[in-house]
């Protein structure tokens, strides 16, 4: 399913649905400890963080499937959620995200994964379902352990490295102190978009994150 295409509900093949009663599984995706903390590639970890905060949700340790995650359930603007951080490696994102989407018996299609995309301008947010993973190793497991890549992406523009510098090693570096005064907005931002994508449904909140042509 393409970025600007809506879900539509079965009994209405013309119009797009309505969004889902939830609860939503909403995933943060990063490199666990503190060496990794203000990473580019842990940027999506940073705004669920911040939307735990805004829901007063307290994020901790499950047992077995859940066990690899920190996570919480509450209200996000209004909207059922569990909020969750992987604590494995981002190239083992995938089993965390299954386990805690069999545990509490959600669809793949209301799981929102919030990540760091090189293909987006820095502090530029972007949302959409399925598509491809782009060379992303966290999108990339949990496609492989669900089986599907439909579902809904908050993607947090961090831009291309410069000169020649490789993509792996980009991701994995601080964010620059010019791009740090800026990173509380694009946290802001990001998490003001997911909240709008949970009230709104795709399709609503594109017409109002996406910038006008």
């Amino acid at each position: 399913m393409s970025e600007n295409t809506p879900r539509r509900g079965a009994g209405d093949a013309g119009a797009p649905a309505a969004p889902s009663a939830g609860p939503f599984l909403v995933v943060g995706l990063g490199n666990p400890g503190p060496s990794y903390a203000g990473n580019r590639h842990n940027v999506g970890a940073v705004v669920l963080d911040e939307l735990a905060e805004r829901a007063g949700v307290r994020l901790s340790s499950g047992k077995g499937a859940r066990a690899r995650a920190l996570a919480g359930e509450g209200r996000l603007a209004g909207r059922r959620v569990v909020l969750a951080r992987p604590t494995t490696y981002m190239n083992e994102s995938g089993g965390p995200v299954r386990g805690l989407l069999d545990y509490h018996h959600l669809p793949a299609t209301d799981l929102v994964v919030l990540h760091d995309e090189l293909d987006l301008p820095f502090a530029s947010v972007r949302l959409k379902r399925g598509g491809g993973e782009g060379g992303h190793n966290g999108l990339r497991s949990i496609s492989r352990s669900l089986g599907t890549r439909d579902y809904l992406r908050v993607r947090i523009g961090i831009g291309r490295p410069p000169g020649r510098q490789d993509p792996a090693d980009f991701v994995l570096k601080d964010f620059a102190a010019p791009e740090r005064r800026e990173l509380g907005l694009l946290v802001a931002e990001a998490a003001d978009a997911t909240e709008e994508l949970l009230v709104r449904g795709l399709e609503g909140a594109q017409n109002l994150v996406h910038p006008r042509s």
